[in-house]
């Protein structure tokens, strides 16, 4: 029997939350595991909880988001963050991926696009909107043009990243490079760990820089 993604969420908008909640449950191979009104109350419980993944908010009372993620990879690093927010500006974008979240999706998005990111972090790879993955791409293309890090990434990983850039789904980059889907995921995971985790915070700011 195929096993069900479990999710958390941890964001302060109650009928926002019973609305994903019941929609994850009436959705084939996936179940609401907990929700979270606050960071704080998150920190406490979800480690226990062991969700595959959290859907993550980030302007809530007292801690915000980014923090809650910063702790919770800490504390529990298996567990994959989705940061699910409003906010698409690049400031929180990388400050939310430096603190560990593996993806960063608009709530304007649509149920089915939902589903399917986090089918796809489940799996191994980084979803993100395309507004927030084109800021990626023109942060790092900046670094780049600047001189900064110019050997970060693989030949094959820019080509993936020049296709992200474009606005193309999984499906067209496969066919247009001639690789797996499964394949471009672990690009795409490569990609985001390099521009995040391995310069961490301080690396951030000199990408906001240029």
């Amino acid at each position: 029997m195929k096993k069900m993604i479990s999710v958390s969420i941890v964001d302060d908008e109650k009928k926002l939350c019973k609305s994903i909640a019941t929609f994850l449950n009436d959705s084939e191979g996936f179940r609401c595991a907990s929700i979270y009104g606050s960071a704080e109350a998150a920190l406490q419980h979800l480690p226990a909880d062991k969700p595959d993944v959290v859907l993550m908010d980030i302007n809530m009372p007292g801690m915000d988001g980014i923090e809650c993620v910063r702790r919770l990879k800490t504390m529990a690093p298996p567990i994959q963050v989705l940061m699910l927010t409003v906010y698409e500006d690049t400031d929180r974008i990388f400050k939310a991926l430096a603190a560990g979240a593996t993806g960063y999706l608009l709530k304007r998005l649509e149920p089915e696009e939902l589903l399917q990111a986090i089918r796809d972090v489940h799996a191994g790879g980084s979803p993100m909107s395309n507004s927030i993955a084109r800021k990626v791409v023109a942060s790092f293309q900046a670094a780049h043009l600047a001189g900064e890090q110019q050997n970060l990434l693989s030949q094959r990983e820019q080509a993936v990243l020049d296709c992200l850039a474009e606005g193309l789904a999984y499906k067209q980059i496969a066919d247009q490079l001639g690789i797996s889907i499964n394949t471009i995921r672990t690009h795409l995971r490569h990609i985001y760990e390099k521009l995040h985790v391995q310069s961490r915070t301080e690396a951030v700011a000199k990408y906001l820089r240029h």
